[in-house]
C-alpha cells in the first residue's frame, strides 16, 4: 500500500519527502508526479513504506502537519482505477439528450 501526500509545496523534491517520512520507518519509494504541460510538480506525491505499521505511524503524525509553509494532507492512497475519467464524459452525454 502507499501513502498519498497532498498540498505539497511545488518546491519539494523526492529527497525532501524521503527524509520526512524516514523518521517513521524505511521508505521504499517516493513518487512526485509532474504535469506534462507545465513540467512542474503537481502538488502531491506518493510514499511507500516498508510496513503497514510504519505507514500508519507516518499518516497519524503527518496528516495536517505544517511543512514548507503548507498544511499536509496525508492518507492511504486509493487504488488507481482504469478509465476513471470516462464516467464523467458519459454523464455529460446523458444530460444533453433531453435538449432536443
Amino acid at each position: 500500500m502507499s501513502i498519498y501526500v497532498g498540498n505539497l509545496s511545488y518546491e519539494v523534491k523526492e529527497d525532501d519527502l524521503r527524509q520526512v517520512f524516514a523518521e517513521y520507518g524505511t521508505v521504499k519509494n517516493v513518487q512526485l508526479p509532474i504535469d506534462r504541460e507545465t513540467g512542474r510538480m503537481r502538488g502531491f506525491g506518493f510514499v511507500e513504506m516498508e510496513s503497514d505499521a510504519q505507514e500508519t505511524a507516518a499518516i497519524e503524525a503527518l496528516d495536517t502537519a505544517e511543512w514548507m509553509g503548507r498544511s499536509l494532507k496525508v492518507n492511504k492512497a486509493k487504488p488507481k482505477t482504469e478509465g476513471g475519467s470516462s464516467g464523467g464524459r458519459r454523464g455529460g452525454d446523458g444530460g444533453s439528450s433531453g435538449r432536443y
